[in-house]
């Protein structure tokens, strides 16, 4: 699986309305295109940062995806009136577990060496994922990875914000064994609200 992800920041002010837009709009207009596996909305309305991540049977498939929405895509998301970052991941290890509108996300971005990458993939499986499904509230999560560049991170999506808060000692202590373990750098650490989940 691919995941191209959009990372937006703004006014928090417009956030309210940007989510109208995107939650109303991108659904049905990913959903018609080849290979298409699911979309998710992440927001941190107090701060002014939206995150899409839209996932996809194959990398052509993404890439075709993007050229196709071209005009429609920067219609909703000029909307924010901010900056816009999009990337391409290789969905490296996923268990796609679903939520509701208000469960939280925790986001933790990698730097690591291109060449351990496959240590990295095969200790997220047998350490970081494990333990993260021990965490009272997973509902599920996924390594993404840039192969070339060394860039990656760890999404965690939990039940509801209690879940995600009361998690934050015992995630800490497995992301510390983690990058042990795999000799990734940890660079930044983010938590955003559950807008939307469409798994299809």
């Amino acid at each position: 699986m691919y995941v191209r992800t959009i990372y937006l920041t703004g006014d928090p002010a417009l956030a309210d309305k940007a989510l109208e837009g995107l939650k109303a709009e991108s659904v049905g207009l990913l959903s018609g295109q080849a290979g298409y596996r699911g979309f998710s909305i992440f927001s941190d309305r107090r701060l002014g940062k939206i995150l899409l991540g839209s996932w996809w049977e194959s990398a052509q498939n993404e890439r075709d995806s993007y050229t196709a929405l071209h005009d429609q895509r920067q219609e909703l998301l000029t909307v924010f009136g901010g900056t816009i970052s999009v990337a391409s991941w290789e969905a490296a290890v996923s268990r796609r577990g679903d939520a509701q509108p208000g469960a939280g996300f925790r986001l933790v971005r990698l730097g690591f060496d291109p060449a351990a990458v496959d240590r990295l993939v095969e200790a997220f499986e047998a350490t970081a994922l494990p333990g993260l499904e021990s965490l009272d509230g997973f509902v599920g999560g996924a390594l993404l990875i840039d192969r070339t560049r060394g860039t990656g991170s760890v999404g965690a999506i939990f039940r509801d914000r209690a879940a995600l808060e009361a998690t934050r000692g015992a995630q800490a202590r497995l992301r510390s064994k983690a990058a042990e373990a795999s000799g990734v750098q940890v660079q930044t650490l983010e938590e955003f609200d559950v807008e939307l989940l469409d798994r299809p």
